[in-house]
C-alpha cells in the first residue's frame, strides 16, 4: 500500500508540473495587448503592414529581472549594439529610444505594467499618431545564438517602422 501511495504522489506531481508548464507556454504565446488601442498585436515578421504610417517614435525596451541568464544579457547587448550602430542619428534625436529596464525595481513597476512585461522580453513600441503599438518580439530568442542574424533582423524590423 505504501508503494501505491508513493507512485500516486509522484504521478500527480509530474502531472501538476506538466500542466503548469503547458499553461505557462500558452500564456507566453498569447498576443500582447496594445496599451492605447486595447487590440491584440502579435509579432509574426518584420514586415510593415501596408497602411501603417511611419512611426513618430520607436521605443525598443528590454525588460529583465535582477537575475539574468546569458541569453537575456546577450539579447540586451545585441539590441543595444543594433540601435547604437545602425540608428545613431535617430537615437540622438530621440526618434528611437532604447532602454534596459529591470522589472524588479519599484520605479519601473508602472512601465512594466504598461508593457505587460513579467520577465525577460524585448518590446518594440512604434508610436503612430500619438498611440502606442506595443509588441513583444519573441523571435529574438531564436536568434540569440547568431549575433549577425539578430542584428540584421532587428535592423530590418526597425527600418520598416521608420
Amino acid at each position: 500500500m505504501k508503494k501505491f501511495t508513493i507512485y500516486a504522489v509522484v504521478i500527480l506531481s509530474i502531472l501538476f508540473v506538466a500542466f503548469a508548464i503547458l499553461s505557462r507556454g500558452k500564456k507566453e504565446n498569447q498576443p500582447v495587448m496594445s496599451a492605447s488601442t486595447s487590440t491584440s498585436k502579435e509579432v509574426k515578421s518584420p514586415e510593415k503592414p501596408k497602411n501603417l504610417k511611419p512611426a513618430e517614435k520607436i521605443q525598443v525596451f528590454l525588460f529583465h529581472s535582477t537575475q539574468r541568464c546569458p541569453s537575456c544579457i546577450a539579447i540586451g547587448k545585441f539590441a543595444k549594439e543594433t540601435v547604437e550602430q545602425n540608428f545613431a542619428p535617430e537615437l540622438k534625436s530621440g526618434k528611437i529610444e532604447f532602454k534596459e529596464i529591470n522589472i524588479d525595481l519599484p520605479e519601473n513597476e508602472a512601465l512594466a505594467s504598461k508593457f505587460q512585461a513579467t520577465g525577460s522580453a524585448l518590446f518594440i513600441n512604434p508610436i503612430i499618431d500619438g498611440k502606442d503599438n506595443i509588441e513583444e518580439d519573441t523571435r529574438v530568442w531564436r536568434l540569440v545564438s547568431n549575433e549577425q542574424e539578430f542584428i540584421s533582423y532587428l535592423t530590418d524590423k526597425i527600418k520598416k517602422l521608420l
